[in-house]
């Protein structure tokens, strides 16, 4: 296994994970009231592709990690 790839996959992982939630937050708030429920669809806001972007390279290097 291939530590450093598998680090600094793990690394992207955990920071797309969380600066997702912190997006998801984010766009709830901004269109929906307190008590309200989010739409399905808030997990397609153009907002989020970044961090869809994100973890899909973790999980690539930490994969590829495993398979060297």
């Amino acid at each position: 296994m291939e530590w450093t790839l598998g680090f600094i996959g793990i690394i992207l992982l955990t920071i797309g994970l969380i600066g997702q939630a912190f997006q998801m937050r984010n766009i709830r708030l901004a269109n929906y009231h307190n008590n309200e429920l989010a739409s399905p669809n808030v997990f397609m806001n153009k907002s989020n592709f970044k961090w869809y972007a994100i973890i899909g390279i973790g999980i690539t290097c930490w994969y590829a990690a495993e398979r060297i």
